[in-house]
């Protein structure tokens, strides 16, 4: 049996989304050692700055090597891997799907900390879609690695209640920071395993996915009930944002972003149409939506312009109960 608390591993960390930064800066601290990090390259478009990458700069922080190969599966890329002699691959919020040689060049193969309590919330955006879907609690999982997306057994899982106000950002943040203990856990339980296998495996039948979003996702479709898109509009916070559309005193459509809603009184209006307006300090635009329900819009971010109150955006706007809100033809 291997003395699990004096057993040092050799670990390549593998991410690139600020997800893997608090596990990647809870390893550093551990007594394993931390011999590189992987990372996508840099997306570098004409004119512009590539977009932070937050484990290259807590990589380069921390003084540990970094390799970016473009495609982690390549003959090349496994042998700048397999140069480090790892012992395990630690990945979370990287980006690629390792191959099985990719996999084989750790002998204890690679886990992956992963923003849900699997088998739900399969994919790219388990966050959000824990919110959309009204879950009450998600969690972290750290899982063996497979070819299969989020598909391995569960070595370790740690629950975390969804509070009645979190955003898509704010339960990020807090299951982050549970996800370095989450994977220092599952590694003692593959040291002790002395490379057996470890973890239970996922139940098919309670797989969900949860795909990655698109600005498309943040168009509201005011037939859902006021109580989804109140979810919608903290899920998808703070990307790509909820959104609406009304006609601008120029006759085109100008899109506004609902940034603060709750959910009102019944109506029997029809979904879309604005069934009341306060246009006072800090004022409110009330919506009807499907089902009967209302949404009320507390503060909004009208295209082109600042975060203002409903009221501050009423009191230049031509808008009127009996208006009528939504997406325009085509778009």
């Amino acid at each position: 049996m291997p003395d699990v608390g004096s057993t040092v591993l050799r670990l390549v960390v593998m991410g690139t989304g600020p997800f893997a930064v608090p596990m990647f800066q809870a390893l550093l601290a551990s007594r394993h050692q931390v011999v590189a990090v992987v990372t996508r390259p840099d997306r570098v478009a004409r004119g512009r700055r590539p977009p932070p990458n937050p484990m290259r700069q807590a990589a380069e922080a921390a003084g540990v090597t970094v390799l970016d190969p473009p495609d982690i599966n390549a003959d090349e890329s496994r042998a700048a891997v397999a140069s480090l002699h790892p012992d395990l691959l630690v990945v979370c919020d990287y980006g690629q799907i390792l191959s099985p040689d990719a996999l084989a060049e750790a002998p204890y193969g690679g886990v992956n900390l992963h923003g849900s309590l699997l088998p739900r919330h399969r994919g790219a955006a388990p966050v959000q879609w824990a919110i959309l879907a009204g879950d009450a609690t998600t969690g972290v999982s750290v899982i063996r690695m497979s070819p299969r997306l989020d598909a391995g057994a569960v070595i370790v899982s740690r629950p975390q209640a969804i509070a009645a106000d979190d955003t898509s950002a704010t339960l990020e943040q807090r299951l982050a920071a549970g996800g370095g203990e989450a994977v220092l856990a599952a590694i003692e339980a593959i040291v002790a395993a002395g490379g057996a296998e470890v973890g239970e495996p996922q139940d098919p039948s309670k797989v969900t996915r949860a795909p990655r979003l698109t600005k498309a996702d943040g168009l509201v479709d005011w037939m859902e009930s006021a109580r989804c898109l109140e979810r919608r509009r903290r899920a998808l916070e703070p990307w790509p944002r909820l959104a609406t559309f009304f006609t601008g005193p120029d006759g085109q459509p100008q899109r506004l972003v609902l940034a603060d809603v709750a959910e009102g009184a019944p109506t029997t209006a029809a979904p879309g149409s604005i069934v009341a307006v306060e246009r006072g300090d800090p004022g409110s635009l009330t919506v009807a939506c499907g089902e009967g329900s209302t949404l009320v819009v507390r503060r909004l971010v009208p295209e082109g312009r600042r975060l203002m109150t409903a009221g501050e955006f009423l009191r230049g706007s031509s808008l009127r109960e009996g208006g009528q809100l939504g997406t325009p033809a085509g778009g």
